[in-house]
């Protein structure tokens, strides 16, 4: 990967600053229609509701059955199975609470945003390389692709601070600031309204659209 895309993309580590939480955590529409990650979320949840569920069981069964009516085979059996369900549906709505709506959105815009970095990237390859015009088009989507990174950034800092004190919010207008108007025109300057550069770019735009789109109602929202 060529050193300006590497600079483009938004790492875990960043997004975990940026929001609180790990991103992995939050099940989000991008993650649903990934079947390896999909498959790699609930095999974590699944595990996690499995340590949970035995612990819970082995403290309730050592601490509570055995001490007032003894050892009792069945009483484990139906707490193996009301358990894991009542954790499961805890879990549920922890996540319903803990994560908001908008979060959820602004992370699938990032992972939409780290999709057509990895578009680029293919195109970069000796192989789908293309001529000068095409080379002129890549960098027009690399600098959009910096100002969709900011607007993200600023996005993602002015959801955590509605999260934790909405007060706040009316002391950072600038965090509403964003590059729709820049992008736009940038779009209109590819060499081919056709290329594969030109879909990338008005990829690009519809991400800050929906990004002004969310900013707009958290500021409704105060």
């Amino acid at each position: 990967m060529h050193p300006d895309l590497i600079g483009l993309e938004i790492t875990k580590g960043e997004l975990r600053r940026l929001t609180g939480f790990k991103p992995d955590q939050v099940l989000r529409s991008s993650i649903i229609a990934n079947r390896e990650q999909r498959s790699g979320f609930f095999s974590d949840e699944m595990l996690v509701i499995l340590v949970l569920t035995l612990i819970i069981v082995g403290v309730s069964y050592a601490f509570i059955i055995l001490p007032t009516i003894g050892s009792s085979i069945t009483l484990v059996i139906i707490l193996l199975i009301i358990v894991p369900i009542v954790l499961i549906a805890g879990r549920s709505l922890w996540r319903r609470l803990t994560f908001p709506k908008t979060l959820k959105t602004l992370l699938d815009k990032v992972d939409k945003y780290h999709e057509i970095i990895k578009t680029i990237d293919i195109n970069d390859q000796p192989a789908t390389s293309g001529n000068e015009t095409s080379i002129d088009d890549r960098e027009k989507v690399v600098t959009a692709l910096q100002l969709v990174r900011e607007d993200l950034v600023q996005s993602l800092k002015t959801e955590r601070i509605m999260r934790d004190n909405k007060k706040l919010l009316a002391h950072n207008q600038d965090l509403f600031v964003n590059h729709v108007e820049m992008l736009h025109a940038t779009s209109l300057q590819v060499s081919s309204h056709d290329s594969q550069y030109a879909q990338l770019l008005n990829q690009s735009l519809q991400i800050a659209l929906d990004v002004q789109a969310e900013v707009r109602k958290l500021q409704s929202s105060r």
